[in-house]
């Protein structure tokens, strides 16, 4: 089982914070900001990756509340999970995959949305 600092999950959970808060103010560019520059080439524009997230991810482009759950790993990278109440009301699970940059930094390099019920295939 890997061990994280306090540092690195308070990082990883500010940058989720952050992304999410930008999706809140239709902040394009700042959404865009925190993906990974896999996910940056992926969709090219901040306005690409917003059309995608309000398309795809409605919980968390607007989620009605946030529970941050304790880190965790999948496919090998620090994943962080937050409990998400979709605009509909529906609990979600946001699996958000986290990628340490050389400069330190923490960016998403993606995001997978279960049902709760779904909790143990994690």
């Amino acid at each position: 089982m890997m061990i994280w600092t306090e540092v690195d999950r308070t990082a990883i959970r500010s940058v989720v914070e952050a992304q999410l808060q930008a999706f809140q103010q239709d902040d394009a560019e700042a959404a865009f900001e925190f993906a990974s520059p896999g996910i940056q080439e992926l969709f090219r524009t901040p306005t690409n990756f917003l059309q995608m997230v309000r398309q795809s991810y409605q919980p968390v482009y607007r989620p009605r509340s946030v529970m941050f759950e304790e880190l965790t790993l999948l496919q090998d990278l620090p994943t962080q999970p937050v409990l998400l109440l979709s605009p509909d009301g529906d609990p979600v699970r946001a699996l958000y995959l986290m990628e340490n940059r050389t400069t330190g930094s923490w960016r998403i390099t993606g995001c997978y949305l279960l049902p709760v019920n779904e909790r143990s295939t994690y």
